[in-house]
């Protein structure tokens, strides 16, 4: 799977623009100052793909990657973020709803801080997950920011918090450094069951 062959396909802020050709998709959601983007941005080796906000909460639709002609990464709108206005906040809950609802997402991948307990946002979003019925990943991102002694104590308040069973993957990462890159893309790969 070659992760730098990534083309951006389309937006859609309606359930008439989901992508429905069959593809895996990998629905990548997040908490809006989590680094969503950068984690997408690391992943496919490129600085400015996903665009990273210089304020939080601007992915405000469902964004459409391409990975190598093989699957979707589906950039999902940033939640948690107070200064969006309750109608614009609704419109995107509406939007999540109809996707989650769709049936096309083949693996969650959820990103939380390592250095912070997940927040009751990231405990629905998951939820939502679990209610698809669909494999999901954590990836525990800004490793960079969090002391090597504090990384075991964290990652298992992250799983019992989101209340993940055993077989629930959690990558710590860093989108900063790449630190951990090809453990993240070896999950994915397996977890979408791509070689």
């Amino acid at each position: 799977m070659d992760y730098r062959k990534v083309e951006f396909v389309k937006s859609a802020v309606s359930p008439e623009g989901f992508i429905r050709d069959g593809l895996p998709q990998a629905a990548f959601a997040g908490r809006s100052n989590v680094g969503k983007s950068s984690v997408i941005n690391s992943i496919v080796g490129r600085k400015n793909f996903a665009r990273v906000g210089s304020a939080p909460g601007k992915t405000s639709q469902i964004n459409y990657f391409l990975i190598d002609k093989r699957f979707y990464i589906v950039d999902l709108p940033g939640y948690g973020y107070a200064q969006v206005s309750k109608a614009e906040r609704d419109r995107w809950g509406r939007l999540m709803e109809s996707y989650f609802a769709s049936g096309l997402i083949t693996l969650g991948v959820q990103i939380v801080d390592i250095r912070h307990k997940p927040t009751a946002d990231d405990v629905t979003m998951m939820n939502w997950f679990k209610q698809s019925q669909v494999d999901a990943i954590v990836v525990a991102n800004k490793l960079d920011k969090c002391k090597k002694s504090e990384v075991p104590g964290n990652i298992a308040r992250i799983r019992e918090t989101l209340d993940l069973s055993e077989d629930t993957p959690i990558v710590y990462y860093s989108a900063e450094t790449h630190a951990e890159r090809e453990a993240l893309l070896l999950a994915l790969d397996g977890a979408l069951s791509l070689e």
